[in-house]
């Protein structure tokens, strides 16, 4: 059964949840301002009023950074302990619209089929996606089957606010300083780029923007963009011979050259993958826009390569410039950063699950997060679960449940003694 959100009584994470997916938020990596769409300007405003009525009064909006910063101070003895930051993204992702979210809510979900659009097929299926058995009795919440949810990250952002609620109204909860940020533009890369480290101010951190419940993760892609550029040379057909060199062709044997079986449609765990994000072709002209993903250094590198042996290849006999490649390294894997020092990050985490009767799941992200570009920045930030599904598109859905149940995740974590944590994994 499905009803609305109003005829439903949910637990204050999925409410507040609720509320930011209506604002439209997808990032536009076309555009240079920050942040890149202006829905996002709209969701922080929002997450700095409701900051400030919790009583954080520091709560704000830097103009520079688009990003939202707030602090806890620590409950009463805890003033010496090091401060854990959470973190999550505003931005929703550009490939699917996120404009005009109704989100569905299935109470007492039966295992069975949803159909989420009078469009044929538009159904999430436990036959493709076999994980919704998983919420068999639970509360689900889907998209009408025409735009995203925006689960990734609005969950985080949602379970990050309850946990805030918390910490800020009940005072018997012990925790440590707790610094709190949402940022922009994750979807595009561009969310850390001018994130202030200092005004953050914590020691360690985690991002709250991974899939199920129970998910932890500190190892994530080495990640690129790869752009071809084709110039080609349009003539009349009845006289191309010898003459005519045409980029729609050259476009199809280039992406041809890249191995069949290295898709992210055909890979899973460690293993990498080219994507073909974008193609645009005709006689005269043609792009073609790559992802580059791999957990291993070596192989990023041979990833890399492989690209401009192809690029040559394809340009061979050609006039000089007619395929032109550029790649851009975006990310790199976090995992250097947190294995082995700061694995106490992982430990401390799978230990508060543990007391929520969460079972952990430790895995490598096939992605990246903001916790990659920071932990490179000096600041450890593995990535915490925020329990939604199938990201990026019409079929995403998440469990309410297991929002409720993270967010009480994070006050747990608030409450961890990281410095004892730390040096316990030094001694050993």
């Amino acid at each position: 059964m499905s009803v609305s959100a109003s005829e439903k009584t949910l637990g204050p994470a999925s409410e507040r949840f609720l509320r930011y997916v209506t604002v439209d938020t997808q990032s536009d990596e076309d555009q240079n301002t920050v942040p890149s769409t202006p829905g996002q300007k709209v969701l922080a405003g929002m997450l700095v009023s409701e900051l400030k009525e919790l009583g954080i009064t520091n709560a704000a909006l830097d103009e520079k950074s688009g990003t939202v910063y707030a602090r806890i101070p620590p409950s009463e003895g805890r003033s010496n302990d090091k401060t854990l930051g959470f973190i999550a993204h505003m931005d929703t992702s550009p490939e699917t619209s996120g404009k005009g979210v109704s989100p569905r809510i299935i109470e007492n979900y039966d295992g069975g089929r949803i159909v989420l659009s009078r469009e044929p097929g538009v159904v999430l299926d436990p036959v493709v996606y076999p994980e919704l058995r998983n919420y068999t009795g639970k509360t689900i919440i889907t998209t009408d089957g025409t735009t995203l949810l925006g689960a990734d990250d609005k969950a985080g952002i949602a379970e990050i606010m309850t946990m805030a609620a918390r910490l800020m109204s009940d005072i018997s909860l012990p925790h440590g300083p707790v610094a709190i940020a949402f940022t922009p533009d994750e979807e595009i890369g561009a969310g850390i780029k001018h994130f202030d480290l200092e005004r953050f101010g914590a020691d360690y951190a985690y991002t709250v923007d991974g899939g199920a419940i129970g998910e932890l993760e500190y190892e994530c892609f080495n990640a690129a963009s790869a752009k071809v550029r084709i110039r080609g040379v349009s003539i009349h057909t009845g006289e191309a011979k010898d003459k005519m060199i045409n980029a729609a062709r050259l476009a199809a044997r280039f992406d041809s050259l890249i191995p069949a079986g290295e898709r992210p449609e055909y890979t899973e765990g460690y293993q990498g993958f080219f994507h073909l994000e974008n193609i645009s072709a005709s006689v005269e002209e043609a792009s073609l826009e790559y992802l580059i993903r791999d957990h291993d250094s070596e192989g990023f590198l041979r990833r890399k390569e492989l690209m401009e042996s192809i690029a040559a290849s394809v340009g061979e006999g050609l006039p000089e410039g007619t395929v032109s490649l550029e790649i851009k390294d975006t990310y790199r894997n976090m995992r250097e950063k947190i294995f082995p020092d700061n694995m106490f990050l992982i430990d401390n985490a799978k230990a508060c699950m543990e007391r929520l009767g969460i079972q952990s799941i430790i895995k490598p992200i096939r992605g990246g997060t903001d916790g990659a570009f920071l932990s490179f920045k000096g600041l450890p930030c593995p990535n915490l679960c925020a329990g939604g599904h199938n990201f990026h598109g019409r079929y995403e859905y998440c469990c309410a449940e297991s929002i409720e149940k993270i967010s009480e995740l994070l006050v747990l974590l608030a409450d961890s003694a990281l410095d004892r944590c730390a040096a316990e994994v030094k001694k050993n």
